[in-house]
């Protein structure tokens, strides 16, 4: 799809009568990295986002902060609830001051993403999570640390996440070519997935070595590279001056969202996968327990061949995915939900535990095909003067579904056994699916971008 086919004037006011946005750059609705110093992609290529410059910088950075922020997360659960000896409910309580302020502050700070540059936010954020991991780091080392610090860390980081989520999202388009924000999408997944198998193998040599204190320098440490790459990026800051207060551009995103279908059945489709499909956090441990054996050795294996399928589904996106397709995104949420139907059945049999990990790894393989085509097809068809404040809501939707999901998945599993809680998440993601297609019946094919009326 070549330039032509983006059409958007420069800041028009669209079909819903929305108020006028300036910026400093009259033309920055169509702007696009450009060849030269932008490290414009080559036109064809399996991974032609790593052909901008911008969006290489910000690729490897992040690779090598993901990694640090698993090994974290490793190093925290284990800080927590071995070193400190708290309870499991206590365990728990971290991943709640983690996620709850998303839901809290998720949606507003779409505004600022929307109103200030981008690459600013990111520093100022980035910068805060690495001064949180070198802050546990000197607690642990020397001897402080207690739990109510550990929850103070969590809901510092999940404020400081409420804004860095929407904003790094709503990036990518300015780092890359619009006929590469797909590849560019497929290939974040590919990053977070290759850092969720990378760094809980690394944390764990080190946990045992060395203790959590050292996985939370590195992690700390890790930060700087996303920093140098962010600050080392030729892109033009973009400030826009709004006419209406924050409250009004508040609404006029959560309006937008509502006025395009697009955009909003496929958040409603993320909002209801996240909740019943995606609780693999609590499935597996009860599954490699009840189901499939006992022992650390077959969570393992659970949780390798998850992550093996998701970092498949990532790298076959970014390989041959071009442009983002609801027929794609739809068939791989049913395919999720049909595997894990098929699990829960061979949970409860039990069958072997390799059955297990297959049916895990074809659902690793086909969620992360999901989120990664849904992704893009919102991106796609937000406006750039909204792209901020539509994923906001949708990274709102999408992490603040995990608590809510994870108390019902566990409710399920607590009264009738985790066989049935896995095949009936399937069951509702593949009927959330199917009731999403049948909405789209007319309209299966490769999404286009919204049109602007001219100003």
């Amino acid at each position: 799809m070549c330039a032509r086919d983006w059409p958007y004037p420069a800041w028009g006011r669209m079909a819903l009568h929305l108020p006028k946005l300036r910026s400093t750059d009259p033309g920055d609705d169509l702007a696009a990295p450009t060849p030269g110093d932008e490290g414009a992609a080559p036109p064809g290529g399996r991974f032609q986002a790593l052909g901008y410059r911008n969006y290489r910088l910000f690729f490897f950075g992040q690779l090598i902060s993901v990694t640090g922020t698993w090994m974290q997360s490793l190093a925290q659960s284990y800080l927590v609830y071995d070193v400190l000896h708290a309870t499991p409910f206590q365990l728990g309580l971290v991943n709640v001051f983690q996620f709850a302020p998303v839901l809290l502050f998720g949606i507003p700070a779409g505004v600022l993403a929307d109103r200030f540059p981008k690459r600013t936010i990111l520093v100022f954020t980035q910068t805060t999570f690495g001064l949180l991991a070198l802050l546990l780091a000197l607690l642990v080392a020397f001897g402080h640390i207690q739990l109510w610090q550990v929850y103070a860390v969590a809901g510092i980081f999940g404020v400081t996440n409420a804004l860095d989520m929407p904003t790094r999202q709503s990036f990518v388009p300015e780092m890359v070519g619009r006929p590469a924000l797909m590849n560019a999408i497929a290939l974040n997944s590919t990053m977070f997935n290759t850092g969720r198998v990378l760094g809980p193998a690394i944390a764990g040599i080190v946990l045992a070595a060395f203790g959590p204190a050292i996985c939370f320098a590195i992690n700390a440490i890790s930060y700087l590279g996303v920093i140098a790459g962010l600050l080392l990026m030729r892109i033009e800051p973009k400030v826009r001056i709004a006419s209406a207060s924050a409250i009004v551009r508040l609404k006029e995103g959560i309006a937008y969202v509502r006025s395009t279908p697009e955009i909003s059945r496929t958040i409603v489709l993320i909002g209801m996968v996240g909740t019943f499909g995606m609780n693999f956090n609590i499935w597996i441990p009860m599954l490699a327990s009840d189901s499939f054996g006992s022992g650390a050795g077959t969570y393992g294996l659970l949780f390798t061949a998850m992550g093996v399928g998701s970092l498949a589904g990532a790298l076959t996106l970014a390989m041959f995915g071009k442009s983002p397709s609801r027929l794609r995104m739809l068939g791989a949420a049913a395919v999720l939900g049909l595997a894990e139907i098929l699990l829960g059945i061979a949970a409860s049999v039990p069958l072997a535990v390799a059955v297990g990990m297959l049916m895990l790894a074809i659902a690793g393989f086909s969620s992360s095909n999901a989120m990664a085509t849904a992704n893009t097809l919102v991106q796609t068809v937000a406006t750039d003067a909204l792209r901020g404040r539509v994923m906001a809501v949708y990274m709102t939707v999408f992490a603040g579904t995990t608590p809510f999901g994870a108390l019902i998945s566990g409710a399920i599993a607590d009264r009738y056994g985790v066989p049935v809680a896995v095949w009936t998440g399937g069951a509702i993601t593949l009927a959330a699916t199917i009731a999403v297609a049948w909405t789209q019946r007319q309209h299966l094919g490769t999404v286009r971008p919204m049109q602007v009326q001219p100003s």
